[in-house]
């Protein structure tokens, strides 16, 4: 299948995160003909919304996420504290007209075991954000984060379990999909078949390295590691969805160290070629 045009990209301001700010990536992107920009908050946060929101509709970028909400478990209760802070970030997806607000939803409480209990806090969680999402039409989007990130990133590690929850809550929550956390599963064609066009809200890639010398910070370009990015992408793709394709890379010994132009045009031209 034919790779993916540059117009068609969303740059996760991850990728450029220790170089660029915000505003430079919405120039970048629109400077390499990159078509959208996938904030974190941190980094929209440190522009302001409403200057963010007017910049990246100056340049003719779309918004594919933003990242993120979640984080459930913090607290190892729903403080008040959670519940308001994803509130904001349902309000700064809005703001900027993101195609949906990316969840990372916590994993285990400090101290605790229990995995079942963890997943229905995050469960509880996503219930009481997405009601207050519906309000202001913002979907919401699980992201299945990987097995080894379940102890303290995200309990809800396969897009089975995500979508399992999806059934549970109803309109206006999907998926996430990135290759990184999920091009292991052995159901991942049943379950993306099962998630249809409604459910997937964003497709994200990268490449899983060989050795990963990181956990956390070495995710691999397109192209430098081991996962069949084309065939998952042509797994989305079958059932419609037709959305920008997120390139998301932590990589805080390679790519963060590099001239930020030359990250985007090595994202540019390895996705010509997944």
């Amino acid at each position: 299948m034919a790779g993916v045009d540059a117009s068609r990209l969303s740059l996760n301001t991850a990728t450029v995160r220790e170089q660029w700010s915000l505003a430079q990536c919405i120039d970048g992107c629109a400077r390499h003909g990159i078509g959208a920009v996938s904030p974190w908050r941190d980094k929209l946060q440190e522009m302001g919304a409403t200057n963010a929101a007017r910049a990246i509709r100056d340049a003719g970028l779309g918004v594919s996420g933003l990242c993120r909400g979640g984080w459930y478990t913090e607290d190892g209760s729903l403080t008040q504290k959670v519940m308001d802070d994803n509130r904001r970030a349902v309000d700064e997806a809005a703001e900027i007209g993101a195609a949906c607000l990316v969840m990372v939803v916590g994993g285990l409480p400090k101290a605790s075991k229990n995995l079942p209990a963890a997943q229905a806090l995050v469960e509880e969680g996503l219930a009481d954000t997405l009601e207050y999402a519906r309000t202001v039409n913002m979907p919401v989007a699980i992201e299945p984060l990987h097995p080894m990130y379940a102890g303290d990133r995200a309990c809800v590690n396969t897009t089975r379990q995500a979508l399992d929850i999806c059934d549970r809550l109803g309109d206006g929550i999907g998926v996430a999909l990135d290759v990184y956390h999920i091009w292991w599963d052995y159901e991942l064609a049943g379950q993306i078949g099962r998630a249809g066009r409604d459910r997937i809200l964003a497709f994200h890639i990268c490449d899983w390295l060989v050795p990963t010398n990181d956990l956390l910070l070495d995710r691999g370009m397109m192209g430098d590691g081991v996962i069949d990015i084309a065939a998952i992408r042509a797994m989305v793709e079958a059932q419609g969805f037709d959305g920008f394709v997120e390139v998301e890379i932590f990589s805080g010994d390679n790519w963060w160290k590099r001239d930020a132009d030359e990250v985007l045009a090595t994202v540019i031209e390895r996705a010509r070629d997944c």
